[in-house]
């Protein structure tokens, strides 16, 4: 599936604290992916702790995201698939192993990469998106289309902690939730193939993707799962009251995986 080069349709600048990020360090690397209508501010502290601890780091900045929500409208499932999977072809060129860590989306698409490439060391995913939702909601979405509606209110900052808040787009673009759903499903399907080892991070309370998504994981998967649940925060757990936590396991987790 070819996507197209989100830099065509960027009408705004990114959002100050936006930015995709980047650390050239040791020999290992991992690719960090933030979530729908989100952006790297969301995984930059995970980012950065994993950097901190040595490894060499890709946070892209996935396309449509970031800047307007006008620039997401047009941007479906194979331009963020496409965009996921060339930056891990890059960090995994220059790197000897390679994991991957996502929220959200973000999950999805680690789950995506953990799919297709099994020489992965491991994989870290903060409330993943596995299932694609009832029919009857899909169903819903498809009439708003119909009936002229391109966008429903947004998702973002589902966050516990006081006076924190993620950079998400204020909207919800429905014809590319629809794409996304369409995704998730395909993930949801090839669960079977991902046979590295996986840290599952999933917060009690979550407001956007149900815990049901991480019950698939657990189900699905061949490789082995840890599963942590947190206790205190919402669905944006990296900047939440559990970021710490997150972490610290997420890199021992990673150095762990990768024989370090």
């Amino acid at each position: 599936m070819g996507g197209r080069h989100y830099d065509e349709v960027v009408t705004a600048p990114i959002i100050p604290g936006c930015e995709p990020f980047s650390a050239s360090n040791g020999p290992n690397g991992v690719l960090v992916l933030h979530g729908f209508t989100g952006n790297p501010q969301s995984m930059r502290p995970l980012a950065e702790a994993f950097a901190d601890a040595g490894f060499s780091v890709e946070l892209p900045l996935l396309p449509g995201h970031g800047t307007s929500i006008e620039d997401m409208l047009a941007t479906r499932w194979a331009d963020w698939s496409g965009a996921a999977e060339r930056a891990y072809s890059e960090l995994a060129a220059r790197c000897d192993k390679v994991a991957v860590a996502g929220l959200s989306m973000g999950g999805t698409l680690t789950l995506m990469l953990a799919e297709r490439h099994r020489e992965i060391a491991g994989i870290v995913l903060v409330n993943p998106l596995v299932e694609k939702g009832a029919n009857s909601f899909l169903d819903s979405l498809r009439q708003m289309l119909a009936e002229g509606i391109d966008r429903i209110p947004g998702i973002g900052s589902d966050i516990a902690k006081p006076n924190t808040v993620e950079a998400a787009y204020e909207g919800t673009p429905i014809a590319p939730l629809l794409s996304l759903m369409e995704g998730t499903g395909e993930v949801q399907a090839g669960l079977g193939s991902v046979c590295c080892p996986v840290l599952l991070l999933s917060s009690r309370q979550d407001h956007v993707v149900p815990t049901t998504s991480g019950d698939a994981v657990v189900a699905g998967v061949s490789g082995p799962v840890e599963r942590v649940f947190l206790e205190a925060s919402y669905h944006v757990a990296t900047l939440d009251y559990d970021q710490a936590e997150i972490e610290e396991r997420a890199v021992q987790f990673t150095l762990k995986a990768m024989g370090a």
